[in-house]
């Protein structure tokens, strides 16, 4: 009777051990598929590539994109957003400004989209389901750049992958749009260009 309490007991503990061992297994195999979605989010944060053909990366951005032509917003297209995407939004701003001046907000813009045409923000050329916030000049859609004279000021245009459409209406601030977007982001990619006016 003992030496069957003692084999009771002893295969009690092995299943203990046992059961232990698959929880373990368990929760490593559940820290390891995360830290591979993380990483692979991580990724895919870096994916979204960003140009323009109205001015090339790092370079001068012509008259006709700012408050001294015609004021038309430039050309912008990108990449695919990762698995996941539903909308895209584009944000500009002057970080050389005395604050963070914003220039353009556009949201809502549909998955499928991948580009936005000269002056489509002037000119009814956003796509449909799109919308257009309000920039630093108090005015809707795009406002280019129009700096002091002196040193050139670098613009940032920012495009963001979102997992959702946003639910902001036309017009927004740029501190509802970040409030918005912020937790949504897929992944996101930039191209900055330079404008300046010499001191006369």
């Amino acid at each position: 009777m003992d030496r069957s309490m003692r084999n009771m007991r002893a295969e009690r503990r092995a299943s203990t051990r046992v059961a232990s061992a698959i929880g373990v297994l368990v929760c490593l195999s559940v820290f390891l598929l995360l830290l591979h979605r993380d990483s692979a989010f991580a990724q895919a944060r870096a994916a979204l590539e960003v140009h323009s053909k109205s001015f090339p990366a790092g370079g001068q951005i012509p008259r006709q994109f700012t408050c001294d032509g015609s004021d038309d917003s430039p050309e912008l297209h990108w990449t695919s957003g990762p698995y996941g995407t539903a909308s895209f939004a584009v944000a500009m701003n002057d970080p050389d400004a005395p604050t963070n001046f914003v220039h353009w907000l556009a949201y809502n813009i549909p998955a499928g989209v991948r580009l936005l045409g000269e002056g489509a923000a002037a000119y009814g050329g956003m796509p449909q389901g799109s919308a257009l916030g309000t920039n630093s000049f108090g005015s809707f859609g795009y406002g280019g750049p129009c700096p002091p004279q002196g040193k050139p000021h670098h613009y940032v245009f920012r495009v963001y992958a979102l997992d959702r459409r946003i639910a902001l209406a036309p017009g927004a601030g740029a501190d509802e749009f970040e409030t918005a977007i912020r937790g949504h982001i897929l992944a996101q990619g930039e191209i900055v260009g330079v404008y300046g006016r010499n001191s006369r």
